[in-house]
């Protein structure tokens, strides 16, 4: 058993490592992509580049987000199942139809804007879109590789993903101009190039595993399609009113002037931005074991154990929020004398807010994971439809009455709602499995 125990402690501090190591390097890499960019671009440019980023969210949320989201939750039934070759024929069947209709939003979107007359948005629009596509596929593949705990493989892509991303967009910038169309692109483009590279690694190391993992299913790819989509659909209906949440602030600080999106937008990259990945670090590292814990989601006792590691990991997140919190406070100048150009240093004093908010969403995010290891994604769709509508309608008011200041309030205000609601509905789930009368919670 010590030896068991050895072995498998020094995997995990392997796998530590190497998520540690792909997290940081694109921390690193996003920061400094902030000041060549912030740099490289004026604000209104920023601005711009901003809200054709609400574009490309929009589509991942709603599209290929929630398929990538289902390919990761069920990769590790259907290796226990040895049903891995049906499984990746269904995750086939969901992005393709996810592209089909990313194409038809791309082309509707395309021609509103001919037909009112907004021509200059047009190039940023389509570069958003294929943006939106390209890292889709990122995702999708990036999470059966993070499943398959292939830790390298996907810290790999993750550091040179953020680097590729902004070193494309400077050197599009440099060539075409600065603007925010080519920085757009120059995105595109480093998906591309990283959506190869995952490709190739599939190919060698998922693929490889097919032999032993052919077992064909009852009805073949249909038993893992209609779990995959009834996994999925509550993502795509939520998406729509968490962008709308998402979007809202900067659309809502247009009014005011393109500028003062760029301003946000830098205060969000610097503050809100680290904490999420910070989150995702976390997710990434712990949620191919829960799920793996947890199976199918109908084992009592693998749930319990799934929701107890999980609950460690939310409330030492919330350590982290604090301590983030405060370090901003001390030195919100200095980080945006660092890291952003100097006409941004104005909104630094608002900067420990945007950590706060985003370590509170993120703290949510890691609490979500014990709703989805029982596979139950439905019961989020309240609280996100909920405290999505809810943003929305605090961002335009905040940014009405005060400006920048009343947006960054308002997204506090929603990070806490959220939080509250998730732990609650957290503590709802593990007192029906412990109680043996309810049985495991129905799908």
């Amino acid at each position: 058993m010590d030896g068991i125990s050895r072995a498998r402690a020094k995997r995990l501090a392997k796998e530590f490592c190497w998520v540690g190591a792909g997290q940081v390097a694109a921390i690193v890499g996003g920061l400094a992509g902030i000041r060549l960019l912030t740099q490289a671009l004026s604000p209104a440019s920023y601005g711009e580049l901003a809200l054709g980023m609400t574009a490309a969210s929009l589509t991942q949320q709603v599209v290929l987000g929630p398929a990538a989201g289902a390919i990761l939750r069920f990769f590790a039934p259907a290796t226990e199942a040895k049903q891995l070759g049906d499984y990746l024929k269904a995750s086939r069947r969901l992005l393709a139809e996810g592209t089909l209709l990313l194409v038809a939003i791309a082309t509707v979107s395309g021609v509103a804007l001919v037909v009112f007359g907004l021509i200059k948005w047009l190039v940023l629009l389509l570069a958003a879109f294929l943006f939106s596509l390209l890292s889709g596929y990122c995702s999708a593949v990036d999470g059966m590789q993070n499943a398959a705990r292939q830790r390298a493989v996907v810290a790999w892509h993750q550091g040179i993903g953020q680097w590729l991303r902004f070193s494309l967009a400077l050197v599009l910038i440099a060539a075409f101009g600065a603007s925010s169309s080519a920085a757009m692109i120059g995105y595109a483009i480093a998906s591309a190039v990283v959506l190869g590279s995952q490709i190739v690694l599939f190919r060698r190391k998922i693929l490889a595993m097919l032999p032993a993992q052919s077992f064909p299913a009852q009805d073949g790819p249909s038993d893992w399609i209609r779990p995959m989509r009834g996994y999925a659909w509550p993502f795509a209906a939520w998406g729509i009113f968490t962008w709308m949440q998402t979007a809202s602030d900067r659309w809502a600080l247009q009014g005011r002037g393109t500028s003062e999106v760029g301003f946000y937008a830098a205060l969000y990259q610097l503050g809100y931005y680290p904490m999420t990945l910070l989150s995702g670090f976390l997710v990434q590292l712990v949620s191919p074991v829960l799920f793996s814990r947890a199976g199918d989601g109908t084992d009592p006792d693998r749930m319990a154990q799934s929701h107890r590691l999980n609950r460690v990991l939310w409330l030492s997140s919330l350590g982290l929020v604090v301590a983030g919190a405060i370090l901003a406070s001390l030195f919100h100048r200095e980080i945006l004398s660092i890291f952003a150009a100097p006409e941004y240093r104005e909104v630094s004093p608002l900067l420990p807010l945007v950590v706060l908010s985003g370590g509170l969403f993120a703290a949510g995010q890691i609490a979500v994971l014990s709703l989805l290891s029982g596979a139950h994604s439905q019961r989020l769709i309240a609280p996100k439809i909920i405290t999505a509508l809810l943003g929305v309608l605090l961002n335009f008011g905040g940014a009405f009455w005060l400006g920048l200041s009343g947006v960054v309030y308002a997204g506090v205000a929603v990070s806490l709602i959220y939080l509250v609601w998730i732990v609650m509905l957290v503590k709802r789930e593990q007192i029906g499995g412990a109680n043996p009368s309810t049985g495991p919670a129905p799908t």
